[in-house]
């Protein structure tokens, strides 16, 4: 197997596309999905909402937040997740560029 250059590319190429990467299961769009509808939860709260282990829940919370989807905080022996607004918005506007740029220049 080949080695990624991922040091050839911007941060931001590597940015976007971690975070792409991490909502690219749809495990992960229904836990973003999930937050969006709750003020705040714990992760036995998702573990409820989802036909998963809590284990893979886990692994699934932890690429989100690696990527800055979701950011979580310590409360008591529970860890609350929300969603990162910052990082929904630089998504949006990673989206908006490129509509802009295709309504500019119509592909083939």
């Amino acid at each position: 197997m080949g080695i990624t250059k991922t040091d050839v590319f911007t941060e931001h190429h590597n940015k976007m596309a971690a975070v792409l990467k991490a909502l690219a299961h749809p495990a992960r769009i229904a836990i973003v999905e999930y937050l969006l509808s709750v003020d705040a939860c714990i992760c036995g709260d998702i573990v409820n909402e989802l036909p998963l282990a809590q284990p893979t829940v886990s692994q699934h919370l932890k690429e989100l937040k690696s990527a800055g989807i979701i950011k979580g905080s310590i409360e008591g022996k529970s860890i609350c997740y929300c969603v990162d607004e910052s990082a929904i918005n630089e998504l949006m506007q990673y989206f908006q560029t490129i509509n802009q740029k295709l309504n500019i220049k119509k592909c083939c």
